[in-house]
């Protein structure tokens, strides 16, 4: 096996093991919503500690990233990830419970910067398309992070063996693959934050993410909490998992489904079933339709992120790492308004009201992505 092809099984790996923490800590929010005797506002207050942190990621992880070899700070905040993973089902106060997910989401800033800088490097060396199936694979692995938690519930093992046993398998798995990941990928350009008039490239590639943050925000940590007090499902990991499972499948056809369809058509109908998919959700709350929504939502943001990332790849002002670091600034925003907001708006007008936030923020991938690429129209 050539070496290119063991760079994507290691990096590989490693979108797995993100998608797997990642999943495994969001579908056990509402465990923790039960233990701390938290009400929807409280809640998402809570939230707000994740993307506030996660900007003191993204101010030191475009550095890393140019400074040093991507692959020396994603094995670092990989093994500190998976730490503060089990920090999470340990602490006994909700200021310890504060500090642990702001570690948590600091490393997790870093490691998906430097991830996905590694994804771009090494597409340049297929002469397909491969950036979908990195991030089918993350999603892949919050599936199998959401059946593990499911099994987990349903045999009553407890919170915190749960947690330590997929923290125990995300550090000797990312120490091991680490070997293989590409080496001397730092850039010589473009690794200077540049002050000054707004790049139009940047802005709407931000804005997308922005709204793709809040609709996938919104499904990760509220999905579960809906099949639980709206659903009133006892195993209220179904719809979260079903729609994990549509994003995971959806992303393995990206690449060529990219070959098929154009890509500002693609933003259009990505927008178009998250909207409708919600719609459906909140409009029939019943087991079935509340799943099939899920399905709709899973399906139309599975393209987002690996479509705007592969875009932001192609600047012509920064090098990808520094692209990548400020487009997930918009990101990091987008998981500071999402998710609280929606916690506040359910506590206020109820949860089936609340998703209406995530219809406006995809039917907003429609506008800003034609004038992207109005704007683009090299890359178009």
């Amino acid at each position: 096996m050539d070496n290119r092809h063991l760079q994507r099984i290691s990096l590989s790996i490693y979108f797995f093991l993100s998608g797997l923490c990642f999943s495994t800590w969001a579908s056990r929010i509402p465990t923790i919503k039960e233990i701390f005797n938290l009400n929807d506002a409280q809640l998402g207050s809570i939230f707000l500690i994740m993307p506030f942190s996660a900007l003191l990621g993204t101010v030191t992880s475009g550095w890393l990233v140019s400074k040093f070899d991507s692959r020396k700070p994603l094995v670092v905040s990989f093994v500190l990830f998976a730490l503060s993973l089990i920090g999470i089902s340990i602490v006994k106060t909700i200021f310890s419970l504060v500090v642990v997910l702001a570690l948590f989401s600091i490393f997790m800033r870093v490691l998906n910067i430097a991830m996905n800088a590694q994804s771009i490097t090494l597409q340049n060396q297929f002469n397909s398309k491969i950036i979908g199936s990195f991030h089918g694979i993350w999603s892949l692995g919050g599936v199998i992070g959401v059946l593990f938690s499911t099994v987990m519930i349903k045999m009553r093992i407890s919170f915190d063996s749960h947690l330590t046993y997929i923290a125990v398998l995300t550090i000797v798995s990312s120490i091991i693959a680490y070997k293989y990941l590409i080496k001397k990928d730092k850039s010589e350009a473009g690794n200077k934050l540049i002050f000054g008039k707004p790049d139009s490239f940047i802005l709407y590639l931000g804005l997308i993410i922005f709204f793709a943050s809040i609709c996938e925000g919104g499904m990760f940590d509220w999905s579960g909490i809906y099949f639980k007090e709206v659903i009133k499902e006892d195993v209220f990991t179904y719809g979260y998992l079903l729609f994990m499972t549509c994003m995971a499948t959806s992303r393995f056809f990206l690449d060529k489904l990219l070959d098929k369809i154009e890509m500002p058509v693609l933003y259009v109908i990505s927008g178009l079933l998250i909207a409708s998919g919600i719609l459906l959700a909140i409009s029939f709350p019943l087991f079935w339709t509340a799943l099939i929504g899920f399905c709709l939502v899973g399906i139309g943001v599975s393209s987002i992120f690996p479509m705007t990332y592969s875009l932001a790849g192609k600047s012509k002002k920064y090098s990808p790492g520094m692209a990548i670091s400020i487009i997930g600034t918009y990101s990091i925003v987008g998981m500071f308004i999402g998710p609280p907001l929606i916690g506040y708006l359910s506590h206020n007008f109820g949860l089936k009201n609340a998703f209406i936030l995530m219809i406006f923020c995809g039917l907003m991938f429609i506008p800003i992505s034609k004038m992207f690429f109005k704007n683009q129209k090299d890359i178009a």
